[in-house]
Order: C-alpha cells, then sequence, then structure tokens
C-alpha cells in the first residue's frame, strides 16, 4: 500500500471513486483510442447508471476524455468545455451483469480521423482505475505504467520477438499479461514498462509479421 492508497488521490470532489477513478477513466480510453475523441458513446453500468450526476460522474468522465486531471479546476463546467471543443456525446444506462464492478463504464470513441475503440473499464476505488477489455478482447490494465497493448496471432515466437525489440532498446518491462480468445486465433498482449516507448520502437513491433494492431498507452497516475 502506498501513501494515495492511504489519503486518496488530489481531485476535485465529490467522490474518489466517482470522480477522480471516472476522470481516471476517460483519460486511459482517450490514451486506448490514440487521440483525442470527436465522439463519445458513453454507456454506465450499477454504481455509475445509478448516482452518476449526483456525484458527478457524468462530468468527470468527459473531463478525462478532453485530457483533464482528476484536480482540474474545469471539471463541473465539462459540459460547456465539451461542447465547445466539439465533443459530442451520450451517456446510457447498460447492464453488463453481475460479474461487472458496480462502477463500470463501456465506451464507444470515434476520433477524428475514423477510428473506433469500445473500452470497458472500471473504477475500484480511491480512484485507481481497471480496464478489462478493449475491442472485445479481455485485458488488465490500471494507467500506472506506460504501457503497449499488442493483437496477434497466438503463434510460438512472437512474445520472444516483442520483447526481444524491448530489450534491444533498453525499455525495461515491468509487467505482461497475455489473453487469447483460443488456441491458434488472436491473441493479446499488455506490457506495462517502467518508461515510454519511442516511436521508432512501436513502429519495429507494429511491422512484425504476426502483429496486427499495436497501441501505446500513456500513463494516467
Amino acid at each position: 500500500m502506498n501513501l494515495i492508497d492511504i489519503i486518496g488521490p488530489v481531485m476535485i470532489g465529490p467522490s474518489s471513486s466517482h470522480t477522480a477513478g471516472a476522470v481516471r477513466l476517460g483519460l486511459l480510453a482517450a490514451s486506448i483510442l490514440g487521440a483525442k475523441p470527436i465522439k463519445a458513446e458513453i454507456h454506465l453500468h450499477g454504481s455509475f447508471a445509478e448516482t452518476y450526476q449526483g456525484h458527478g460522474t457524468d462530468m468527470a468522465l468527459l473531463a478525462g476524455l478532453m485530457g483533464w486531471m482528476p484536480d482540474d479546476e474545469r471539471i463541473p463546467s465539462a459540459a460547456e468545455y465539451a461542447k465547445k471543443s466539439g465533443l459530442a456525446y451520450s451517456y446510457h444506462k447498460i447492464d453488463l451483469g453481475n460479474m461487472a464492478h458496480p462502477n463500470t463504464v463501456l465506451f464507444k470513441l470515434t476520433s477524428a480521423d475514423g477510428s473506433f475503440c469500445e473500452i470497458v473499464g472500471s473504477s475500484v476505488g480511491g480512484g485507481q482505475v481497471k480496464v478489462t477489455e478493449i475491442d472485445g478482447f479481455p485485458v488488465e490494465l490500471t494507467g500506472r505504467l506506460p504501457a503497449i497493448l499488442t493483437v496477434h496471432n497466438d503463434t510460438r515466437g512472437v512474445i520472444a520477438l516483442v520483447t526481444s525489440t524491448l530489450a534491444n532498446a533498453d525499455v525495461n518491462i515491468a509487467t505482461m499479461r497475455l489473453f487469447r480468445s483460443d488456441k491458434g486465433g488472436l491473441a493479446s498482449m499488455v506490457i506495462e514498462c517502467d518508461q515510454a516507448v519511442p516511436q521508432e520502437i512501436l513502429n519495429l513491433i507494429g511491422a512484425l509479421q504476426q502483429i496486427h494492431a499495436v497501441r501505446f498507452i500513456a500513463s494516467v497516475l
């Protein structure tokens, strides 16, 4: 347990989970998309769906999508800024089932160049967050460290190629998690690193034969 777990995040209130955590979910979602979204469908589950207006979750999610931090004094006016910046947004209630955390949101985001991404994430308390699904792939991403997300063929040698590329660039891997839909199908890696990964290294990884997509996800904590 570290200091932020004890005293909580520096934030605009009223709630560390419903406000500060929601900002970080928006930040993480925009980072996964790779650009500021111009359209956001925001689907709220559980406690988020029931209390999102009273706890400022609606404004906090918008603030994160626009790149603001949890202590930004503009958060209560996020809707006005979203309109000025051209971010079209809508809120919807959704039931993601009993296994979903009560503070869960499904983002459907579109960027100016037409890129689209679906992200499922939860605010798990004290301003901490966890993304559990990206474009239908199960993942586990906290935003504590910069990370690389790959989608690749589930075949031998891919993991070694990616990790050796990072090692040759002096990028240290902090954690790595692997997920796959089925044996021999598509798989994904979430690699958290101790430092940001240079774009040229991301390009090298993206050029590997079995890699279909690579995203760099910046830290939000």
